[in-house]
């Protein structure tokens, strides 16, 4: 789906469906909403008063015209309250203007730049939330549909939505706008389709040959076989490897702009099928798995955005590829595995694997003495229980870190809650045989634990994790920009962190 901007009148473009909006409670449209009523004889007024349309959030009717104006159909997207109007709205109005779209079949869609009139937003923003909403609302993945489904009536799919704004300023400010989200997006679905491809086609190598296609200008990778992390003293990651016939592998990519001031590590997990190793999961708990390496495939569409976003700062992506299977060489419980560090981990649950691959990874990560880390990993069940499935868990050991990713995460719609790194549960990981070990106490406090776990392998370098379980995939697409699968969560939130650096 292509999407635009133009310097036009909403009532001087044919298309099949001309979408205007209205806050909640207003009766008398104003605006764009006003000029399309007034040109249509009041039957957007009539219609208000006549259907009870009250414009509560994603509230919407659609009628034709009649050839009155050059759109075949006029729809009224509901915006809610304006007191609580704000990005976010914008971007959910996005999705819903395409969902209307695929509805009514439309091809041509034009609409405006929702927020930057009454909405009081600025119109860069608020460009760049619509194009975001737009673009995510779109995703399909249909790469796996056979004969049969292919028989079948796939949704429809809306060729060109084309926002229309006539003041030149904002206009100009939309343009910049709408090609920020249009490429943030971009790099959100394509991180989608890492995730909602079957591990079978997404092992090591696969998610390797992912991140080889995101280098630019401006962007280096460097890769590590297996006998380059054995030289490395990455033990933990490859005792994990171990049950598995795909080697693991390593990957490290680099975004160096001349004269940033900062450089940001960020690692992601990246266990491309997770059976839970000889502690094998049970089957439900296993169908989901292929999405076990969503950190990884965030940092590698974050990376596919940043040569086009220009951020000033240096930006370095970690993330250490492996599959996590039951063999007669798998990893055991009770086993005692070394982390790059030095640091000695007993294993309990060849489950809990995920932060034995990240020790490993965070190390490497600190040998380049970032100023900051931040770690994304789909790691724990006990956060989808504590928090459902929309919300991450942040947990860190920098105030000013958390402010700024809260900050991020408002204005991005990726919604975060901080849990406490709370000290005594250090107690839960000790180990009587080793440093520590990888699972805590049973049934308590397995996110806070699991984030303690990784806490030394950082030292004092400011740092944040993520633990992503939840939001990493939808089933209930609870959002018109969140279809059913993977989510993308982290590479619109981390590009948008990068930017406050």
């Amino acid at each position: 789906m292509k999407t635009e901007i133009l310097q036009k009148d909403i009532l001087n473009i044919a298309c099949d469906l001309l979408v205007v909006n209205l806050f909640q409670g207003v009766v008398r449209p104003g605006g764009a909403t006003g000029a399309v009523d007034k040109a249509l004889g009041g039957a957007i007024s009539q219609l208000i008063e006549q259907d009870h349309f009250e414009g509560k959030s994603g509230q919407s009717m659609v009628f034709p015209t009649f050839g009155k104006i050059k759109a075949k159909r006029v729809a009224v997207i509901g915006l809610g309250d304006k007191k609580s109007f704000g990005l976010d709205a914008v971007r959910k109005v996005g999705g819903y203007v395409v969902k209307l779209a695929m509805n009514v079949k439309a091809e041509k869609v034009v609409t405006v730049l929702h927020g930057a009139g009454i909405g009081g937003l600025d119109p860069r923003s608020a460009a760049q939330a619509l194009a975001e909403g737009l673009n995510l609302s779109a995703y399909r993945f249909h790469v796996y549909h056979g004969t049969l489904r292919k028989k079948e009536k796939l949704p429809h799919e809306v060729k060109v939505v084309t926002v229309c704004e006539t003041e030149n300023k904002v206009f100009k400010a939309g343009q910049e706008g709408m090609e920020r989200g249009r490429i943030l997006a971009e790099a959100t679905n394509f991180a989608r389709d890492l995730v909602n491809t079957p591990s079978e086609h997404m092992g090591p190598s696969d998610l390797v040959e992912a991140a080889r296609k995101v280098i630019a200008k401006g962007v280096s990778v460097k890769v590590m076989d297996k006998k380059e992390m054995e030289k490395l003293g990455m033990t933990a990651a490859l005792a994990v490897a171990r049950g598995s016939l795909n080697p693991p592998l390593g990957v490290h990519l680099a975004y160096k702009p001349r004269g940033a001031k900062k450089r940001i590590a960020i690692v992601g997990k990246a266990v491309t099928f997770d059976s839970g190793g000889l502690n094998i999961k049970p089957g439900d708990s296993m169908t989901t798995m292929k999405i076990d390496m969503a950190g990884a495939a965030s940092v590698i569409g974050l990376f596919k955005a940043l040569p086009q976003l220009g951020l000033n700062v240096e930006v370095h992506g970690i993330f250490l590829a492996v599959e996590n299977m039951p063999s007669g060489n798998a990893y055991r419980p009770g086993d005692v595995v070394k982390a790059m560090d030095g640091t000695t981990i007993e294993i309990l649950n060849t489950d809990a694997e995920g932060r034995v691959t990240l020790a490993d990874a965070l190390c490497y990560a600190k040998t380049f003495e970032p100023d900051v880390i931040i770690d994304l990993a789909t790691l724990t069940g006990a956060c989808v229980v504590a928090l459902g499935e929309d919300i991450a868990a942040l947990l860190t050991n920098s105030r000013r870190l958390a402010e700024k990713i809260s900050d991020a995460s408002k204005e991005t719609g990726e919604p975060i809650w901080e849990l406490p790194l709370f000290e005594p549960y250090n107690d839960h990981i000790k180990s009587k045989i080793a440093d520590i070990k990888n699972i805590g106490a049973r049934g308590q406090a397995g996110t806070i634990s699991a984030a303690l776990f990784l806490k030394p392998f950082i030292g004092d370098t400011p740092w944040a994790h993520l633990d992503i379980a939840g939001p990493a995939y939808t089933e209930k697409e609870s959002r018109p920009d969140l279809p059913y699968g993977a989510s993308g969560f982290g590479v619109r939130l981390l590009a948008r962190l990068l930017q406050k650096m």
